[in-house]
């Protein structure tokens, strides 16, 4: 594997694709810790300590509103000019996916030539919407900071206001900040696709939450280690946990790649002075059809409301109550939760496989399932193989989307690391870095080289190939090198002169 590493730098291409991704990601990151315009940064400087230091007692609805803060990559914490991430893209896409399969005008639109590229450009404007709606959520919760979720419990202890002047003119420039930093995320996503490696914004996402790594193994150490004062069996805790992350990080990527390869068989026909089929193929059904998105709309439906509620009324204890009851354990969360999952996990494959239309493409190319008949019994016996293996699938969701908030609720585990263990951010992170290891190892294939695995081939969680656009040029890939280590150099300095 070490070798394959090094033979990638050997490729220019690859090496040119690889640097790209990375200048990019810098970017990302320098975008999430620059402040929004308004802000008295002393007092947000202050806060943050004060977060800092009471990291490990995250527990309730805290411990849900993590998981948003590490896919924005602490923007959200830091109130940073991309504080939404690319969220709402990703909201906008869910969206538009579903009616797609529900609406019959979408669906039909999506089949036609450019239709795909119609519904994506409805999709950007969904994605404006939901950024305007959200960054003016965003904005009124940093002038009361009562209705911050991160920032409510430190609303007593400031004595001066976050945002000085919080007028119009501070909401309607957050506003249309924090927007502009999301679409050009996206476009960053974009040239990450066509001119770097992997999905673009997949690595924006993997991105934000290995940011979070530093911070939760610093938090680990401290409830562990420091904070192991007359109790010597939580250094053993420790060491269990980290056990029992590999344990889970190998069954996530287990299920991940894990299918049932059902026999196809082709019957031999002559077409001209050539003869087609007599060969055997298999199809594979995956385990976990449906990816992450069950989760994600799971925890979306529980939590929106409860972020509404409290926006609202961010004063009343019943809201505090209701925002805790729906997003922050206890058994009516944890019900709802896979109630949730194994409907989306049914729902998601319903729309998105086809058991019909597959076996009548079968049997117009002469295929067949051995022991069953062509046409409506192959549809039957794809839907029942389709269901068996959506139930397992889902089974294993529910127990990974479970296992951040019973760490958190019952075993003291902080709300950032307990997401380490398990939850969309674990699933999403081991899915995309698969995709760019299979990336990866098709260039080193292609150009003779050894891939990272010595039997087999890495498969990834994309069907679609990435990388298909032309390669950033040396000068383009320099310049971006120069522009980044002069930020890198101001953020430095910055920080050595705020320390001193």
């Amino acid at each position: 594997m070490i070798s394959a590493f090094a033979n990638s730098l050997k490729i220019p291409e690859l090496r040119q694709r690889i640097f790209f991704t990375l200048l990019v990601i810098v970017i990302v990151r320098l975008g999430a810790n620059i402040p929004l315009p308004g802000i008295d940064i002393s007092v947000r400087e202050g806060i943050l300590q004060q977060m800092q230091e009471q990291a490990g007692g995250s527990k309730g609805f805290a411990a849900v509103m993590a998981l948003m803060n590490v896919f924005s990559g602490g923007g959200l914490q830091n109130s940073a000019l991309f504080a939404l991430g690319v969220m709402p893209y990703i909201s906008a896409s869910i969206m538009m996916q579903l009616l797609t399969a529900v609406v019959p005008q979408l669906g039909k639109l999506a089949r036609e030539d450019g239709g795909r590229q119609k519904i994506n450009l409805y999709t950007r404007y969904v994605t404006i919407a939901l950024c305007l709606f959200q960054g003016y959520v965003v904005a009124q919760s940093l002038i009361n900071i009562k209705a911050n979720p991160f920032l409510s419990q430190f609303a007593d202890s400031t004595t001066s206001p976050l945002v000085p002047d919080g007028g119009w003119g501070f909401v309607v420039s957050t506003v249309i900040i924090v927007t502009a930093g999301t679409m050009f995320l996206m476009w960053l996503g974009d040239q990450i696709t066509e001119r770097g490696i992997g999905n673009g914004v997949s690595i924006i996402i993997t991105v934000n939450i290995i940011f979070a790594l530093p911070g939760a193994l610093v938090q680990l150490y401290k409830t562990y280690v420091e904070g192991a004062a007359g109790d010597p069996l939580k250094p053993l805790m420790l060491v269990a946990l980290v056990a029992f992350i590999f344990i889970v990080v190998a069954a996530v990527i287990a299920i991940t790649q894990a299918q049932r390869r059902v026999s196809i068989h082709y019957a031999k026909r002559v077409v001209g002075r050539k003869m087609y089929g007599g060969q055997t193929q298999y199809m594979p059904l995956k385990v976990n059809y449906a990816g992450v998105m069950p989760i994600i709309f799971a925890n979306a439906i529980l939590v929106f409301p409860a972020q509404i509620v409290r926006f609202m009324f961010p004063e009343s204890p019943w809201a505090v109550q209701f925002s805790n009851m729906l997003s922050g354990g206890g058994w009516v969360y944890y019900t709802l939760t896979g109630v949730m999952i194994f409907f989306f996990s049914y729902f998601w494959v319903a729309t998105m496989f086809q058991p019909n239309q597959i076996a009548d493409d079968l049997k117009k190319n002469g295929g067949y399932i051995p022991g069953v008949r062509p046409g409506r019994p192959t549809a039957e016996f794809l839907d029942f193989t389709m269901s068996r293996l959506t139930f397992a699938g889902a089974i294993f969701l529910t127990l990974v989307a479970v296992l951040p908030g019973i760490l958190t609720n019952m075993m003291g585990v902080p709300a950032i690391p307990a997401q380490l263990f398990g939850g969309t951010s674990l699933l999403i992170m081991v899915g995309v870095i698969l995709d760019v290891m299979r990336q990866v190892e098709t260039h080193l294939i292609q150009r003779h080289y050894d891939g990272f695995l010595r039997k087999g081939r890495i498969r990834g969680r994309f069907d679609r190939p990435g990388g298909k656009g032309a390669v950033a040029s040396s000068g383009s890939v320099i310049w971006l090198f120069v522009i980044a280590a002069i930020l890198i150099i101001f953020g430095v300095t910055y920080f050595l002169i705020t320390q001193g």
